[in-house]
């Protein structure tokens, strides 16, 4: 059975959040969960929701926890027996197949790369968002945070693992990759876009071109691509933007629906409308390009968003995603399309890990 470590202590509701969510992941799906933080406190919550005993739940403890003010770089150093920082030895000590936290986002990003390291093919690992679409099938977008400043090619790099991701998690079959700028023209955009425009011309990927803000939710695209600073603020965005149509909504519905069978039936069709877009929905956002998963949600995320975290973990693991990512890198590097001469190659697939 494939096990995660959860981060008890990142999400603004923890451990609440996180007890409630690896509660029903264990009863949802094949998975087996290690709540990591404060023994006492999670023990604590456990008692408190009457966790059957026969579930797949352990606890390891972590003495100290690293909050939204922590700096990242720091965090890592001082705070060595954090609840992240366990996780993530967990997993690199193959005691677990991958983490999920909702703690501070730069904290959990330094130390899983730091403490489980990256794929060697992959200079640095991106972070996915998966957006609703009006057609249904969902769209991928990365990077949205983990790099600020970023090179043409670690552009390239994130169209790859976005089309593994696509392909693996999504079933598209070949997906359309599209380049993030002002105007679906080649001559669009800054220096950044032109030249990654052009490497992803010339790669293997179904590259549809540029594409536009507006082609986050219409479904023309499947992975769309863009450096960290662009991605984080469409991602920011999105997400005032869903708040702010899900109360004016609910609030016209309930100012000129009067008969109570109307108002029974816009409630679900408002609920229905609210479920397609609830970020909860998807779990949380992949950090692609590590040699082990990494699930990092939202600081608000409820049980039901660490539930659906911990499914995608699982996801991730049971497809060896992480491995798939390195073999198509080092393909596409060991045929040329990727163009950067410190990416090293490898032609051998890294062997499973075994989980104790």
């Amino acid at each position: 059975m494939i096990k995660i470590a959860v981060d008890a202590m990142g999400s603004d509701h923890a451990p609440h959040s996180e007890v409630e969510g690896a509660m029903a992941a264990v009863e949802e799906f094949p998975v087996a969960v290690v709540l990591v933080g404060p023994e006492q406190i999670i023990h604590a919550e456990l008692k408190r929701r009457h966790c059957p005993r026969h579930l797949p739940i352990e606890v390891q403890n972590a003495s100290q926890v690293v909050t939204m003010e922590d700096m990242a770089a720091a965090s890592f150093r001082k705070k060595r027996d954090s609840s992240i920082h366990v996780s993530a030895r967990l997993v690199r000590e193959g005691k677990a197949a991958g983490v999920v936290s909702a703690g501070n986002t730069g904290a959990v990003m330094t130390t899983s790369k730091i403490v489980m390291g990256v794929l060697p093919s992959v200079d640095r690992p991106g972070l996915a968002a998966v957006f609703p679409t009006s057609k249904g099938k969902p769209a991928i977008l990365l990077d949205v945070g983990a790099n600020v400043d970023c090179k043409p090619f670690h552009l390239e790099q994130f169209a790859i693992m976005g089309d593994v991701y696509s392909r693996v998690i999504f079933n598209v079959a070949r997906p359309r990759v599209g380049l993030l700028s002002i105007g679906e023209e080649a001559s669009k955009g800054n220096d950044l876009t032109k030249e990654v425009y052009g490497l992803l011309k010339k790669s293997s990927l179904n590259f549809i071109g540029n594409v536009e803000g507006r082609d986050l939710y219409n479904g023309s695209c499947d992975v769309i691509v863009c450096d960290g600073f662009t991605g984080n603020v469409a991602l920011k965005v999105s997400e005032g933007l869903v708040e702010a149509i899900s109360t004016l909504l609910r609030e016209e519905l309930s100012a000129t629906l009067t008969s109570k069978m109307g108002y029974v039936l816009s409630q679900k069709a408002f609920a229905n409308f609210k479920r397609r877009l609830d970020y909860s929905e998807y779990g949380g956002a992949p950090l692609l390009g590590l040699k082990e998963v990494c699930i990092i949600c939202h600081g608000r995320s409820n049980g039901h968003a660490i539930k659906n975290a911990i499914r995608v973990a699982y996801e991730f693991c049971n497809n060896k995603l992480s491995e798939r990512i390195e073999a198509e890198v080092a393909r596409i590097t060991a045929t040329g399309e990727v163009r950067d001469p410190r990416l090293s190659v490898s032609s051998e697939l890294p062997s499973p890990r075994r989980i104790h």
